[in-house]
């Protein structure tokens, strides 16, 4: 007869039996586990050893590509604007070095600069919209007209546009010296602008501008940019907005420009003038101008070329 004594070491043996198993079987499968996982460590880091390798190479091909354009910029764009003069406008995020470069290639190209004119963070803010409008219509010389829409960047592109650009059907200044300098202190006491003394009107105005804007309010910031530019270009014999990484995007001024059918027939838009490539571009594109034509330049998707003249990728 089976007692309760043996059916409880039968149990136990079983169970005994279980746990050797499964010990014996995790540790044959951890080593399995162990192996595959060692393995594909390995690979991936052969891959991004290979990764670095190709990154490594493609940034010395870059720096040797810059190189190459910030030394033959100057041969590039030698007398391209020959006795051209031409305004520079900043908006508050554009670099400091971009401007520089840009300067000196406007003097390679055989062209002056009459003036340098800031935009100030308040001259985008939509908090400020209302204040800007305001002293744009109280600040307006005699006999300029202002467009007809009531945002802010077309209003203040309708009132600096005339100030700094001559008139392009007789090359004479659109406002007296006295109203030109009331206006520009306005806008200055206002915050909205910083220019320094002897500022005088040009034939051509670069735009320069930073990357995507950020943070609240970034789309009608840039729309701000955008609109002004371009009214800016209706104001003079030709005006180019150049921009850095990301201005091409939706929330970018290159960008809103670009998306504007009407703003891409007349304004021209370059979104690498970080570069010293984008920065020859920004010269060509602004010759271009005076011969009524128009572009979207650079490497963004919205791109129509890398530069006037070249076939679209």
């Amino acid at each position: 007869m089976i007692s309760l004594r043996y059916h409880i070491i039968s149990i136990a043996a079983v169970f005994l039996a279980l746990a050797v198993g499964v010990v014996l079987g995790s540790t044959t499968l951890s080593r399995t586990v162990l192996s595959g996982l060692s393995d594909e460590n390995g690979d991936l880091g052969r891959q991004v050893s290979d990764l670095e390798a190709q990154r490594n190479g493609l940034s010395a091909r870059l720096a040797d590509a810059d190189s190459f354009a910030a030394t033959v910029g100057p041969l590039a764009v030698r007398g391209q604007l020959d006795k051209r003069t031409v305004v520079l406008i900043t908006t508050a995020d554009a670099s400091p070095a971009d401007r520089d470069a840009l300067k000196n290639l406007v003097a390679a190209s055989g062209a002056t600069v009459t003036g340098e004119l800031q935009l100030t963070e308040a001259f985008a803010d939509p908090a400020k919209a209302d204040q800007l409008k305001d002293i744009v219509t109280r600040l307006l010389p005699a006999g300029v007209v202002l467009p007809t829409v009531t945002d802010p960047g077309t209003l203040a592109g309708g009132l600096i546009g005339p100030l700094t650009l001559i008139s392009k059907a007789n090359n004479q200044p659109q406002a007296s010296p006295e109203e030109t300098a009331a206006a520009l202190t306005g806008l200055a006491d206002g915050g909205f602008i910083r220019t320094a003394q002897g500022l005088k009107p040009a034939q051509l105005a670069i735009v320069l501008t930073g990357g995507s804007a950020e943070g609240d309010g970034a789309g009608d910031r840039a729309a701000t940019i955008a609109r002004f530019a371009t009214q800016v270009d209706r104001s003079g014999a030709g005006t180019v907005l150049a921009g850095g990484p990301g201005s091409a995007d939706g929330a970018g001024a290159v960008g809103v420009v670009r998306a504007d059918t009407a703003a891409t027939q007349i304004l021209s838009t370059v979104d690498n003038v970080n570069t010293p490539a984008g920065r020859v571009v920004t010269i060509l594109a602004l010759r271009e101008q005076l011969e009524e034509k128009s572009g979207r330049y650079g490497i963004a998707g919205n791109a129509q070329a890398p530069a006037p003249g070249t076939p679209s990728s």
